[in-house]
């Protein structure tokens, strides 16, 4: 065997060489498989095989890093890095999950949904309303979707004059996740938007399987600004749904709820004005009743005050006349009588006598 030009490398320095070759030639790939052979050691380390028809290969994750709920029989994506162990067994250390297929997508989902409902993350007393005065909406959603233009289109038909701030992410595959728990912490730390809308419009269960993610789903539970999702159709149903504050059906949905209806207001307000005019025409007519009621009540009190004060005048009068009448006549009596005197002493019936 010919040594001289071959390299040269202790166990450990071969494994770190082979390593660093794989590292840097497959820093980051993404395999599908069959999952098999799934356990849980020490309540840490999470280890199962992804197989196809001819092959199998041994995988690796922490158990805090899986998101995504699996069992053997699944089949799944994963991302992440390969790799040969200390003990000379190659192994994929996977960073990442995704199901595939509506069937292990729908499994998963449910084994997750039950595990974070027990938790109380769905809970209903939790939700929130939408803010009243709504004038600044963040916005989490690809720009260039078709769900995100229906959007601004409604938003802008509908009422106008919102104040949108938007986080560009990925809403489907591996990094989708990722990209939506950066901007939801993003729009809740440096923002001052009043609701946050994540928003996506129809696709297949695997478009939509990224909205499953666990760590995603926790996100929008704790997030100190409300949330509303419109993702997918009127039939999809999300863990970012059951999460959020608010689910509408989809994007359109979304931005009807976020929006007044510009001619159901206008109609709004001339019914509204309508309605005063009516009642303040009724209201003048009340108190005009009230009004014509109440003078016709001063009208006969003062009638009655001043036949009152007739009858007492004329009884005074009357009174004062028989005074006057009695006195006159005690003074024609009194007088007759001094005529009657003086006349007894006239000096001619003296001496006629």
């Amino acid at each position: 065997m010919d040594t001289d030009t071959a390299p040269k490398f202790s166990v450990s320095e071969f494994l770190e060489v082979c390593n660093q070759t794989l590292e840097y030639s497959f820093s980051s790939v993404i395999i599908e498989g069959e999952v098999s052979s799934f356990k849980i050691n020490q309540g840490k380390w999470v280890f199962f095989d992804l197989k196809d028809d001819n092959s199998s290969v041994s995988c690796f994750i922490p158990l805090f890093q899986l998101r995504t709920p699996i069992e053997d029989g699944m089949k799944i994506l994963v991302r992440g890095t390969p790799k040969v162990t200390p003990w000379g067994r190659f192994s994929f250390t996977v960073r990442q999950i995704m199901p595939v297929g509506e069937g292990n997508i729908k499994k998963s989902f449910e084994l997750l949904k039950k595990k974070l409902a027990k938790e109380g993350l769905f809970d209903p007393l939790k939700k929130r309303s939408i803010p009243d005065n709504l004038t600044k909406i963040g916005v989490i959603s690809s720009t260039g979707a078709a769900g995100y233009a229906d959007f601004c289109k409604i938003i802008n038909a509908r009422w106008g004059g919102l104040e949108i701030q938007v986080c560009h992410t990925q809403v489907q595959g591996m990094i989708a996740p990722e990209q939506i728990i950066r901007a939801l912490k993003y729009l809740n730390e440096r923002t001052e938007v009043q609701i946050i809308a994540i928003i996506r419009g129809g696709g297949s269960a695997d478009d939509l399987a990224c909205f499953n993610d666990e760590l995603l789903t926790r996100e929008i539970a704790a997030s100190r600004i409300p949330v509303i999702t419109g993702i997918g159709h009127e039939v999809d149903e999300s863990l970012a749904d059951l999460a959020a504050d608010i689910c509408a059906s989809t994007p359109s949905n979304c931005a009807e709820m976020l929006s007044k209806d510009r001619r159901l207001e206008l109609k709004n307000i001339s019914d509204t004005i309508k309605h005063l005019k009516t009642a303040l025409y009724q209201q003048i007519d009340t108190e005009n009743s009230k009004l014509a009621h109440h003078i016709t009540s001063i009208n006969s009190t003062f009638r009655k005050q001043i036949d009152l004060y007739n009858y007492q005048t004329n009884e005074k009068i009357r009174a004062f006349r028989q005074k006057i009448d009695e006195q006159i006549h005690q003074t024609s009596s009194k007088l007759e009588s001094n005529i009657k005197i003086i006349e007894s002493f006239n000096p001619d019936l003296v001496l006629s006598r």
